[in-house]
């Protein structure tokens, strides 16, 4: 006789062994919180809570686990929200990309072992949704995702500012002198003026996009402001998604395939959206044992337009890209390119979810036949200095650069870069490339978003706003400018980037989807009997992270925590 799957708070009872007092003694203290046994009979949701006072991102993380939990109740669900560690890039050190493992794995754990029938995964700043994602795909339980939403740009002595790229706008006219102090610190305090997250296409905002592209989220979701009402109702519709699920469940494993991977690799590129998303996306398909190619993501550049002109790349913020039809009006528009046979989940798939927008404002989403650019916003390079693969947003970048052959000024990691890059006395000019080394997942400084290398203050002041930069580090989403990043493997991990000198010549053509280090073999041997791998950390989380990140090009994931371990 085959028993009845166990539901609600009868899931995952502990083996004392005897199942029924471990049940009894769960349901006892239970009601110690006041439920009525009426509640404590009913299928149990999750809600994955990430509100945090260092996070100004999920400052209204709290009103949105209400609006959840008014959604299961009415659905008919017990709803019980649960923290997890919450991420937040300004708040954390060395960075927030360090902890986004840490992440995942916590929340991988608590859906697992603790009672519930489905859950609704809350994040916003840029590592927490795809830590979530990656914990879905690994543990399997039916959920969905709600983000915080992007805040609002603020209007301001005749434009509009959000974080973070007007951020770096500001910084960098400083830096050159072109303002003044007290203007700076002016800025400072209106470039952030709502909830939520960056109001550009920054990391946090295209995660949202490809949520909705991968089927994780309902269509129309993601880019709704964090201050709209309509945030808090879709809250509440995800509370009764949820308890829906667990009636007709709808896997993360039967939404996250080869085909939706595919799909939210074609809208990133669409998007002309952020170069974290890469990495994150990767990580996550590798839960489920999906492998992402960067020679398939060349092929889709090449056919796949950029049609969302935001910032950084243009002029537009999150919330002129969802008055202009959001998600929807992109998908319509990319429809003959996507695969339509995935479920999302709701557990409809993509040909019936599609639909012909009644409005679409042409300022921020183009027509296919007038795009922002011909091609996708990223592209993968290879060659001899990286061998696995490097990726630069060439949506971001100044196309005289895309072709070059010139000289290094090599900094080896931060602390160096921090000491030498507005020395007077350095030698370097604007045809030079900046490269950054030592600064990888496998470092204690956990792969920064520090490749977008500041313009040496000389140049800047001089004039120059770009050069072509190079790094086995991050750089923010919301960042622009010439840079080549994930460089694989990494110079910790004993890539060739490690043994780059000042004075060698580097060739980078993104017509050939090249780049190479000009250093005869016999001088890289020798440089390379020099090289040392660097000391391991003595413990903790930083040891473990020494031991088991992975590369860029697999979604610098812990090995343990792939598909298959």
């Amino acid at each position: 006789m085959t028993r009845e799957p166990k539901r609600g708070l009868a899931r995952n009872t502990a083996n004392y062994g005897d199942r029924d007092f471990a049940l009894y003694l769960r349901r006892s203290f239970a009601k110690s919180m006041g439920y009525s046994q009426t509640m404590l009979d009913r299928p149990v949701v999750g809600i994955v809570d990430t509100g945090s006072g260092y996070n100004n991102c999920h400052r209204t993380v709290p009103e949105l686990v209400e609006a959840v939990k008014r959604g299961v109740l009415a659905a008919g669900g017990l709803p019980l929200a649960f923290p997890t560690v919450s991420l937040c890039e300004p708040s954390l050190f060395p960075c927030s990309m360090h902890y986004r493992n840490l992440a995942a794995l916590d929340t991988e754990a608590m859906l697992f072992a603790q009672p519930m029938d489905a859950a609704v995964l809350i994040g916003g700043c840029d590592k927490t949704v795809p830590a979530q994602l990656m914990a879905a795909a690994s543990v399997d339980v039916p959920c969905l995702q709600l983000v915080t939403g992007p805040m609002l740009a603020t209007p301001f002595q005749g434009e509009r500012l959000s974080a973070c790229t007007d951020c770096r706008r500001y910084w960098a006219d400083y830096r050159a002198g072109r303002v003044s102090r007290e203007r700076i610190g002016e800025i400072e305090g209106r470039l952030a003026t709502t909830a939520g997250t960056c109001g550009v296409m920054g990391t946090a905002s295209t995660m949202a996009c490809l949520v909705e592209a991968l089927g994780m989220m309902p269509l129309g979701h993601g880019s709704i402001p964090a201050v709209h009402a309509d945030r808090l109702r879709a809250a509440e519709d995800a509370g009764a998604l949820a308890v829906k699920l667990i009636n007709e469940p709808v896997r993360p494993s039967e939404i996250i395939t080869r085909e939706s991977v595919e799909n939210a690799l074609r809208v990133l590129l669409a998007l002309g959206g952020s170069t974290n998303a890469l990495i994150h996306l990767t990580a996550i398909a590798g839960r489920r044992g999906i492998r992402v190619d960067l020679a398939r993501l060349n092929e889709l550049s090449d056919t796949t337009p950029v049609l969302v002109d935001l910032k950084p790349t243009g002029e537009g913020y999150m919330e002129d890209f969802h008055a202009a039809g959001g998600m929807p009006a992109l998908l319509w528009e990319l429809r003959d390119q996507l695969h339509v046979d995935c479920r999302d989940v709701t557990g409809a798939p993509l040909s019936e979810r599609l639909a012909e927008p009644q409005f679409v404002d042409r300022r921020y989403i183009r027509a296919r036949n007038e795009p922002v650019s011909a091609v996708g916003g990223l592209v993968a390079l290879f060659g001899s200095l990286a061998p696995r693969g490097a990726i630069m947003k060439r949506s971001a970048a100044t196309p005289a650069l895309f072709e070059i052959e010139s000289r290094a000024v090599v900094f080896d990691g931060l602390e160096d870069l921090a000491n030498r890059i507005d020395d007077a006395a350095l030698d370097v000019t604007e045809s030079d490339i900046l490269v950054l080394k030592n600064a990888g997942p496998l470092t204690p400084a956990g792969m920064p978003e520090a490749g977008y290398l500041p313009i040496p203050q000389k140049l800047a002041r001089a004039g120059v706003k770009d050069m072509v930069r190079m790094s086995d580090c991050r750089m923010s989403g919301t960042a622009f400018g010439t840079i080549v990043l994930h460089i694989a493997p990494e110079a910790a991990a004993g890539g060739p980037l490690g043994l780059v000198e000042s004075g060698d010549r580097i060739r980078m053509s993104v017509a050939r989807r090249t780049l190479d280090l000009l250093v005869d073999d016999a001088t890289l041997a020798r440089r390379r009997t020099a090289w040392r791998a660097p000391e391991r950390p003595p413990r903790g989380w930083d040891r473990i992270v020494a031991e088991q990140v992975l590369q860029a090009d697999e979604g610098c994931d812990l090995a343990i925590l792939r598909a298959g371990g």
